[in-house]
């Protein structure tokens, strides 16, 4: 049940959001998952990344939600330059955790994504 909510959790960080930092930390957490991934703006209007991308409507999950100026060091793997679905815009999604979610968070990020995924940052 946790790698749905995983793989959820990545396509709605390609819904439009507004930024007003480059970086945001998603931490997403319930009854069966413990999910927490950070959102590097590439190239998203600051307003729609701030307040789209960054703020995740996960049912039954409790959301946080933290800014930075960049991704903290740590993650297990990193989709860089992810293209959101049907728009022009790109972002790094680094992902915190359980690293063997990679092998289904590279095909992802490879296919649907169009992004390069980098392990172990």
């Amino acid at each position: 049940m946790r790698l749905p909510a995983l793989l959820l959790l990545s396509c709605l960080t390609a819904l439009p959001t507004l930024a007003r930092a480059e970086a945001c930390v998603v931490h997403s957490h319930g009854a069966n998952l413990d999910v927490k991934v950070c959102q590097q703006n590439r190239s998203i209007p600051a307003k729609l990344f701030h307040d789209g991308f960054c703020q995740p409507q996960l049912k039954d999950q409790k959301v946080d939600v933290s800014y930075a100026d960049s991704c903290p060091s740590g993650a297990f793997g990193v989709c860089s330059n992810a293209q959101v679905p049907n728009m022009p815009y790109r972002q790094d999604i680094h992902y915190y955790g359980v690293a063997s979610d990679a092998r289904f968070l590279q095909p992802f990020c490879e296919g649907q994504s169009h992004g390069q995924w980098q392990a172990g940052q």
